[in-house]
């Protein structure tokens, strides 16, 4: 009986010297987080406009440990607002630290504009896209299979391979069911219109929302609209993305944990989640070395 009691004991310090380093670690990281972010947000030409106290606590449960499984990641905002420039810079950069340090599976990207429901029977009937477009609302959130998506996210969260649709962007309105595999990763990343919308949004770890002036959103459009050969309907399709914008992308932004400012600095953001890396590398390859 002794032996059992003094066993027992033994593995319950162990239990509580675990808990409590652990406990350490996540404290640590979330005052290394907190400076990172308070740096950035005192900094000029910031890259955030708001942060909610919570997502930083939530960033240190997951690069502690605490929290051990992948994390989803969504950005939505307005058409040109810059959130697929935005993604993709944290795509890149998330790969190059990867590859440095033979991290395998760190990032997977889940294309929002890839579940627009197949309408090239609707199409054909049309006779064209641009026919099509004219009764066809692209711009509201029924236009997407979201509640795929969001399974697809989910599933991913949950260790398992998933088969993803594509969807031809090029005029024809077909989609593709399960045409690229998908596999488990560190951090899954979606950005969209839409992507914080009430189907989708429960789907992420971390809300993030692009901001943009109306002015500079404008010029991206019609620079966009030009090398797209939109012509005379460019007009018309941007008050539409406009109107409808107001009703279903705009709201999502009090569903963000963080608001980013789609002007910043390209530079600024890759900067930014180079020192979140950082903080990953001393976590987990410097022993913890925090200052």
């Amino acid at each position: 009986m002794q032996n059992t009691i003094t066993k027992t004991y033994s593995e319950f310090r162990q239990d509580s010297f675990k808990h409590s380093n652990s406990k350490n670690i996540l404290n640590l990281v979330e005052l290394r987080l907190n400076k990172i972010f308070s740096d950035e947000m005192n900094s000029s030409n910031s890259i955030f406009i708001k942060v909610k106290p919570n997502a930083i606590h939530k960033m240190a449960l997951f690069l502690s440990g605490t929290i051990t499984r992948p994390c989803s990641v969504g950005i939505a905002g307005e058409t040109a607002s810059g959130k697929s420039t935005i993604a993709l810079d944290i795509i890149n950069t998330v790969q190059s630290f990867a590859q440095e340090y033979c991290i395998s599976n760190a990032i997977t990207r889940i294309n929002t504009d890839d579940y627009y429901y197949d309408r090239s029977d609707m199409v054909k009937k049309a006779g064209s896209f641009a026919e099509f477009a004219k009764h066809y609302d692209l711009d509201v959130p029924e236009a997407l299979e979201l509640e795929l998506m969001k399974t697809h996210i989910k599933s991913l969260l949950f260790g398992n391979t998933v088969y993803l649709p594509e969807y031809d962007m090029s005029g024809t309105a077909i989609r593709k069911d399960n045409a690229k595999l998908a596999i488990p990763s560190k951090i899954i990343i979606s950005e969209g219109l839409f992507t914080l919308t009430e189907k989708v949004v429960d789907a992420f770890d971390f809300k993030i929302y692009v901001d943009v002036t109306p002015a500079i959103q404008k010029e991206r459009f019609y620079q966009r609209a030009a090398e797209r050969n939109l012509g005379d309907s460019a007009d018309e399709v941007y008050e539409n993305a406009s109107s409808k914008a107001k009703t279903h992308i705009h709201p999502t932004a009090q569903n963000a944990d963080i608001i980013l400012s789609g002007e910043a600095d390209r530079r600024a953001y890759r900067e930014f989640i180079n020192k979140l890396l950082h903080l990953v590398q001393d976590i987990h390859f410097n022993s913890l070395v925090l200052s």
